[in-house]
């Protein structure tokens, strides 16, 4: 399938998606001073998926929704790119990006962005056509975020943390406040959050990395300061909990998976900043917080943050990864403040993109 027609693929799919979405009734969290918002991620990739994701976002603009975050990898890896090519249309370039933010602008609601490797730390391999990961960080941040608001046919206020001199280049971090809680979004990436590749790439890492503690910190200042009900904090990479674990929980989790007696794995220092960085500000933060994510494409729900001072996982801290290629399907996160844990958690699967029910 070209970029042009699956332009038109999503334009026709909005169209049907919008009278969907006005006709469509469900549950409201209003009278409980509720509302949810949905979450996509690792899409689309290929040609068969570029179908599927039509229908994820005719799903989305059925729903009754605050917004939609997409957190990263809006396109195909370049490598299993390079390999076949008329799988997927071509990532890292132009038409892809052009393609991805017209589908973001069918969707009804304000439409959130976090980047994801693929979307421009991967390009370096692309063989098609010669490309410069920075250079297409540059073309992502333009791209995709207008200064002080998001994407969507709704777009909603937000504050860029390049509004800060000290963080102008990293406008994709951002950070609203809906119904009484706070949202940010952090530009880690998968991939080891590109770092170990290049001496280019580190330094582009390590300076990220600042911006990206800075702007955490600032968040859990500012949801205390303004008496939020909880954060949630959007990002693309699975930074690895489990290999930051305490060594008994580490070893009950892993001994499935490795010889008895063999070594447990150990975590990327790439991502053992921010792991480190969220466990210390839980140690002072009580509301819940929701920590989401893509990039190994498992839905996933679970509570895998560890406290320094006790050994204990933070109860209040809940994990929530989305589905990823090759599932095409959301998750919808109701905010319920009749809930303790805030957060209700509820995938939607797509009936047409349900391959698993159709192979049975």
């Amino acid at each position: 399938m070209t970029h042009v027609i699956f332009k038109r693929q999503i334009l026709r799919t909005s169209a049907v998606a919008a009278l969907l979405g006005l006709a469509a009734g469900c549950a409201s969290l209003d009278g409980r001073g509720g509302f949810a918002f949905g979450i996509i991620g690792d899409m689309p990739y290929t040609k068969v998926q570029e179908a599927e994701y039509t229908r994820v976002i005719a799903g989305l603009n059925a729903a009754d929704l605050a917004f939609v975050a997409h957190v990263g990898d809006f396109q195909f890896d370049a490598r299993p790119y390079n390999q076949n090519p008329s799988r997927a249309s071509m990532p890292c370039v132009d038409e892809s990006y052009a393609a991805v933010r017209d589908s973001f602008q069918t969707v009804r609601h304000a439409l959130i962005l976090t980047p994801g490797d693929n979307d421009w730390t991967d390009c370096w391999p692309l063989k098609a056509r010669a490309v410069d990961p920075l250079e297409l960080l540059a073309k992502v941040r333009s791209t995709f975020y207008p200064e002080g608001r998001s994407l969507g046919q709704r777009p909603m206020a937000v504050r860029n943390q390049s509004a800060d001199p000290k963080f102008a280049k990293f406008r994709e971090n951002l950070r609203w406040s809906t119904g009484g809680v706070t949202f940010v979004t952090l530009h880690i990436v998968g991939s080891n959050d590109n770092f170990g590749r290049t001496p280019q790439m580190d330094a582009e890492h390590f300076e990220r990395k600042a911006a990206n503690l800075a702007w955490m910190r600032q968040a859990f200042a500012a949801a205390k300061a303004e008496g939020s009900r909880g954060l949630v904090i959007l990002t693309q990479a699975n930074p690895g909990f489990e290999n930051f674990w305490p060594p008994a929980a580490k070893t009950r989790y892993f001994i499935p998976f490795i010889a008895r007696g063999g070594k447990l794995p150990s975590g990327s220092a790439a991502f053992e900043d921010y792991v480190k960085a969220l466990a210390d500000e839980l140690e002072t933060f009580d509301k819940p917080v929701a920590y989401v994510h893509g990039d190994t494409h498992l839905f996933r729900i679970d509570k895998p943050l560890y406290s320094a001072k006790t050994g204990r996982v933070f109860e209040n801290f809940t994990r929530i990864e989305t589905f990823g290629w090759p599932d095409s399907h959301w998750v919808r996160i109701e905010v319920d403040p009749a809930d303790p844990q805030l957060f209700v958690v509820k995938p939607q699967i797509v009936p047409q993109n349900a391959v698993g029910s159709r192979a049975r």
